[in-house]
């Protein structure tokens, strides 16, 4: 059996909560690595929220509708702040001012799916489908795309350009390792 979706998701929200402390502390010339490192893995975890988990939350009735869409709402909202500061220096002022805001944001929406998204998905699943729902994130975060994409709103939309976004965003972040060494 995989990992429990549940549990898949509460480490990778751990992940995310180091990384944003350590870019609040970082120098400012190590912020850049520790920024991309966060962009990547919040690409990656939220599109399999949002083709894995965001079905299932709606699946649970009206509760169910209305928190996957409180969520998608928050997500699309980040996936914008996202985008804009990856454009701007990590370096500089600026960045770490946008930064704190969106970091908050980011915990505001963690806290959400704990509270209010994953109790329903774990009541309404047992452990064997929550296994297969674990095993598909994994599958689809190996083939997501690693940049924030705003104009992908929707789970369809994100289907539809994500095989190409994510050949795009690989591509970009290879050609960027490889000038770095």
């Amino acid at each position: 059996m995989g990992q429990d979706a549940i549990e898949f998701l509460l480490g990778q929200h751990q992940q995310v909560e180091r990384l944003i402390d350590q870019i609040k502390t970082a120098s400012p010339e190590s912020r850049r690595e520790l920024f991309d490192e966060l962009r990547e893995m919040l690409a990656v975890h939220e599109t399999a929220e949002e083709l894995v988990l965001r079905p299932v939350t709606k699946a649970s009735g009206e509760t169910g509708k209305r928190i996957a869409e409180q969520r998608i709402a928050e997500e699309n909202e980040a996936k914008q702040v996202l985008a804009d500061l990856e454009k701007l220096d990590p370096e500089s002022e600026t960045f770490l001012t946008e930064f704190g805001g969106f970091a908050a944001d980011v915990l505001k929406h963690a806290t959400n799916e704990e509270q209010q998204e994953f109790p329903l998905v774990c009541r309404e699943n047992d452990a064997a489908r929550l296994s297969k729902l674990g095993s598909a994130m994994v599958k689809v975060e190996k083939v997501a795309p690693t940049h924030a994409h705003p104009s992908a709103k929707s789970a369809p939309v994100t289907l539809a350009m994500g095989p190409f976004a994510s050949l795009i965003d690989r591509a970009r972040d290879a050609i960027s390792a490889a000038l770095k060494d």
